[in-house]
């Protein structure tokens, strides 16, 4: 089987009515991509929630270790994370109540988009979700 992303009709419904984005893996450098990725969905009036174990806050937001603290309602788990931890992150990301999950541009792994797609989870990777909200939503 081979990862298929949802429609882009698709992708722009589930960004114009998402609220809650969970970014994993976000970084506190602003050089890095997570970070300036997260600024602007932030921006664009997201509210996010940083899921990064070595961090406490970042872009005035409480950071939580791992997904299943996290205590709130997630609309959107975005992943920036190597491709060998994302089936470890959808282990984690079932335990939620979101059931989508993206990958950045870049990232993509075969099992975990299989053991995803098991959970009843929409599923993007390899495509960025600032670029795809400017894109769609503008």
């Amino acid at each position: 089987m081979s990862i298929e992303n949802p429609s882009k009709e698709r992708i722009k419904e589930i960004l114009e009515n998402a609220k809650t984005i969970a970014f994993v893996g976000l970084s506190a450098n602003p050089e890095r991509t997570s970070y300036q990725i997260a600024h602007r969905m932030q921006e664009e009036g997201y509210k996010i929630i940083p899921v990064n174990p070595t961090i406490d806050e970042v872009l005035g937001e409480k950071a939580y270790s791992s997904l299943a603290e996290v205590d709130e309602p997630i609309d959107i788990i975005n992943v920036f994370r190597r491709p060998e931890h994302l089936p470890d992150v959808a282990k984690d990301a079932v335990q939620t109540n979101c059931k989508m999950f993206w990958a950045q541009q870049g990232i993509v792994n075969e099992e975990a988009y299989n053991y995803l797609k098991e959970h009843d989870f929409e599923v993007v990777m390899d495509l960025c979700i600032k670029v795809l909200h400017a894109v769609l939503l503008k």
